[in-house]
């Protein structure tokens, strides 16, 4: 199992570096614009790509964070075994659910959910 998750973690990170640059450079984009916030979000909402593209960066940190503190925690406690492993699913979970909730906030305009 430790070679799945060292190609898992690698490969998420590998998504992650791209995410991230084009998360920074979007918001870099952003200020030197002078865009408001509300400017942003008329952007994005309803936009499939932006979705998609943040959905992936969800399912990257989902995967990269709880493995990265699962080495962690092996280095720096005993915490070992079966319990280590059902709490970081539990925390790749949290991640997964917190993530898709904020992408589907900033994707779905209020007057789609509201009427």
């Amino acid at each position: 199992m430790t070679a799945i998750l060292f190609i898992a973690q690698r490969a998420s990170a590998a998504v992650l570096a791209f995410a991230v640059t084009v998360h920074l450079a979007t918001i870099l984009y952003a200020v030197r614009d002078g865009l408001t916030a509300g400017e942003v979000l008329a952007r994005t909402r309803d936009n499939h790509w932006f979705f998609a593209f943040y959905i992936l960066f969800v399912l990257a940190v989902a995967v990269h964070a709880p493995i990265g503190l699962r080495n962690v925690l092996r280095e720096w406690t005993r915490w070992r075994g079966r319990s280590l492993d059902v709490a970081l699913a539990l925390f790749a979970v949290l991640l997964l659910v917190l993530g898709i909730r904020a992408a589907l906030a900033v994707y779905i305009s209020p007057e789609r959910l509201f009427g």
